[in-house]
C-alpha cells in the first residue's frame, strides 16, 4: 500500500517511481482533482504537460485517464517546462497538472497541480483533501462516470514563446552571446524557441532530453551543477551563461568571468526594470532574500513586501497586494504578467534586456544589486529542530540591537547582520541563511549559529535547498 502521506508534500506530489508515486496513484489523483477542484460545475476541462523523465509520459497518461474517468476533459500539452504549463493554465483559463520532480534526482517523479489561470494549490488550498480522496480511492477503488471525457492533444509552444517576447522586447538589444545550460532538462525544449530569432546567440550545453541527468543533476542551485557552465562561459568569451533546472521554471545566471549572480541580485534587477514600467507597485521578496531587495525597491519609488519562503505563499501574496513581480532565494521568479507564476525564463529575458541595452559587462552591471555578503543556504540535519531554534532565540533573545520575528522560522537581525533558521517542508533539516555588511562579520555570525546547531561548522551538509 503506498504511503500517500509521504508524497503529498506541502507544495506538490513528489515521491520515488514506483515505490512510493505509481500510475495507480496518478490515476487516483487525477479524479481526486477533479472533485476537490469542482472541475465539472467550472470549465470542465484539465490540461496536463510533463517533462523528459522516463516516467512522465505513462504518469501524465494516468492522471489523464483518472480526470476522463469523471466525465471532465484533458487538454494534453505534452512534454513542457513548468511555467510553459502555467502559461497554458492562464491562457486556457484551465486547471492543469505538470508531471515533474523539478531538481530533483532520476528515479523521482511528482506532480504540480495548479487552479485555473495558474492559481496554486496549496496543502490549505486542496492538496489535503486531494491526498484524502486519494488514499481512499487506493483502498475502495476508482468511481467511474458512465460518460467519460475525451483528451484532446494542443501544442502551445510558439504560443508561449511568443507570449514572452510580447512582455520583453530583445529586438533592439545588442548583440548577445550567451551560454545555456539546459541540464539535459526542459530548458532544452524551450530554449530553442523562446531564442529561435532575435540578436541573442545561444550556445548549447546538454540540450539533449534525457531524465536520466547523464551530465550532472539539473539542480543549479549546487554550485557544483555550474562548473561545467562556468567553464564554457570563459573558454568562449561569452557575454552570460543561463543554467535551468530539471523543469525549467527556475534560472540561474552566471557573469561573463564565470562567476555566479545571486538570485537576490536578479531579484532586484528585475524589480528596478518593473517599476520601471509601472511606477509605485509592489514588490515581493521573501524573507531570506537579500535586503538589498527592499532596499533597492524603496529607492526606485516602490513598495517591497517582505513573505514567507514557498511559492503558495509568494501568489497568494501578490494576490492579496497587487504586486507586479516576486522574487525567491532560489531563483524563482514570479510576474503579474504571467498571472503571477514562476518563470525562469520571463526573467533570463529581462536579465538578457538589461544587459543588452547597455554597454557594460553582465560582472559590472550586476555589482551594483550585489550589496552584502551571503552565506548561501546552509542544511544541517537535526534531531530536535524545535529545541535547537528555541536555544538560538534564548542565546539573541534581549540583546541590544537586535530584534527577533518568526514569521517564518526564526529570523534574528542586527545593524550589520541578519540570519533566519528554519525547518525544511520536506526533509529532516534546519535551514540557515546568514548575511552580513562584510564576508569577516558574516563568517562570524555563521559560525556561532552553526556552533549553536551542530556544535561545529564541520558538520555542514549543503549549501542547496528549496523549501
Amino acid at each position: 500500500m503506498v504511503d500517500v502521506a509521504a508524497i503529498f508534500k506541502a507544495y506538490d506530489v513528489r515521491g520515488v517511481v514506483p515505490d512510493q508515486f505509481d500510475e495507480s496513484v496518478a490515476r487516483a489523483t487525477g479524479a481526486a482533482f477533479v472533485e476537490v477542484l469542482d472541475v465539472l460545475a467550472g470549465p470542465g476541462a484539465v490540461v496536463v504537460g510533463y517533462d523528459m523523465r522516463p516516467s512522465s509520459p505513462a504518469l501524465a497518461a494516468a492522471f489523464a485517464e483518472g480526470v476522463t474517468s469523471t466525465g471532465a476533459d484533458v487538454i494534453m500539452i505534452g512534454l513542457a517546462s513548468t511555467d510553459q504549463l502555467y502559461f497554458a493554465s492562464g491562457r486556457l483559463d484551465l486547471p492543469g497538472a505538470m508531471f515533474t520532480a523539478s531538481h530533483n534526482p532520476a528515479q523521482y517523479n511528482g506532480i504540480k497541480l495548479c487552479r485555473a489561470g495558474a492559481a496554486p494549490v496549496g496543502a490549505d488550498s486542496g492538496l489535503r483533501d486531494i491526498a484524502d480522496l486519494v488514499e481512499k480511492a487506493l483502498v475502495d477503488g476508482p468511481v467511474a462516470t458512465a460518460v467519460p471525457g475525451t483528451i484532446r492533444e494542443k501544442d502551445l509552444l510558439t504560443a508561449y514563446a511568443d507570449h514572452l517576447h510580447d512582455l520583453v522586447d530583445l529586438s533592439k538589444i545588442r548583440p548577445l552571446r550567451v551560454v545555456v545550460d539546459a541540464g539535459n532538462g526542459m530548458g532544452g525544449h524551450t530554449v530553442p524557441a523562446v531564442f529561435a530569432t532575435g540578436p541573442v546567440e545561444i550556445v548549447p550545453m546538454y540540450f539533449e532530453l534525457d531524465g536520466n541527468f547523464p551530465n550532472h543533476e539539473a539542480n543549479p542551485l549546487d554550485p557544483k551543477n555550474l562548473v561545467d557552465l562556468q567553464a564554457k562561459v570563459r573558454e568562449g568569451g561569452a557575454d552570460l551563461g543561463l543554467a535551468f533546472d530539471g523543469d525549467a521554471d527556475r534560472c540561474f545566471v552566471i557573469d561573463e568571468k564565470g562567476d555566479p549572480i545571486s538570485p537576490s541580485a536578479i531579484t532586484g534587477a528585475v524589480a528596478v526594470r518593473e517599476l520601471a514600467k509601472h511606477p509605485g507597485a509592489t514588490i515581493l521578496y521573501n524573507l531570506i532574500t537579500s535586503k538589498a531587495v527592499p532596499e533597492l525597491v524603496t529607492e526606485h519609488g516602490g513598495v517591497p513586501v517582505r513573505t514567507r519562503v514557498g511559492h503558495s505563499n509568494i501568489k497568494q501574496k501578490m494576490a492579496e497586494t497587487d504586486a507586479v513581480f516576486g522574487g525567491e532565494h532560489s531563483a524563482h521568479y514570479y510576474f503579474k504578467d504571467f498571472w503571477r507564476a514562476d518563470t525562469g525564463m520571463l526573467a533570463a529575458l529581462h536579465v538578457l534586456a538589461a544587459l543588452g541595452e547597455q554597454d557594460k559587462p553582465a560582472s559590472e552591471l550586476f555589482a551594483v544589486y550585489e550589496r552584502y555578503v551571503s552565506s548561501g543556504e546552509l542544511n544541517n540535519k537535526v534531531e530536535d529542530a524545535a529545541a535547537t531554534v528555541a536555544a538560538i532565540e534564548d542565546t539573541y533573545g534581549g540583546q541590544a540591537d537586535i530584534t527577533l520575528d518568526r514569521l517564518d522560522g526564526l529570523t534574528v537581525s542586527a545593524p550589520q547582520w541578519w540570519f533566519n533558521v528554519r525547518t525544511s517542508n520536506t526533509e529532516p533539516l534546519l535551514r540557515l541563511n546568514v548575511e552580513a555588511a562584510d564576508r569577516a562579520t558574516m563568517e562570524r555570525v555563521r559560525d556561532e549559529v552553526l556552533a549553536l546547531i551542530t556544535g561545529t561548522p564541520a558538520t555542514v551538509l549543503s549549501n542547496e535547498g528549496k523549501n
